[in-house]
């Protein structure tokens, strides 16, 4: 598994366990802006965003980096560095 789709899957359940129905509470909670969230989360592969930008999506999800990444989905990332577009 490629290391954004980890990181979308993860920012899902973490929406799902908020309660939040749309990206727009996402922005609001976090203040991180639309359209790095609408990159991040849409269809577009190789996109990841810089550690200062997923903390800040933590926050407004109410949680913290260690309990992001704390799940065995990311034990099998692929290195996706060579593909990798623009971070975000």
């Amino acid at each position: 598994m490629q290391l954004g789709d980890a990181i979308r899957i993860r920012i899902d359940y973490f929406l799902n366990k908020k309660g939040f129905s749309s990206l727009w509470e996402l922005y609001k909670a976090s203040g991180v802006p639309k359209s790095t969230i609408n990159a991040l989360l849409g269809t577009e592969k190789n996109v990841l965003p810089r550690l200062p930008t997923l903390l800040h999506i933590c926050e407004g999800l109410d949680t913290n980096l260690k309990d992001f990444f704390n799940d065995p989905i990311f034990l099998d990332i692929e290195d996706s560095s060579e593909d990798r577009k623009d971070l975000l």
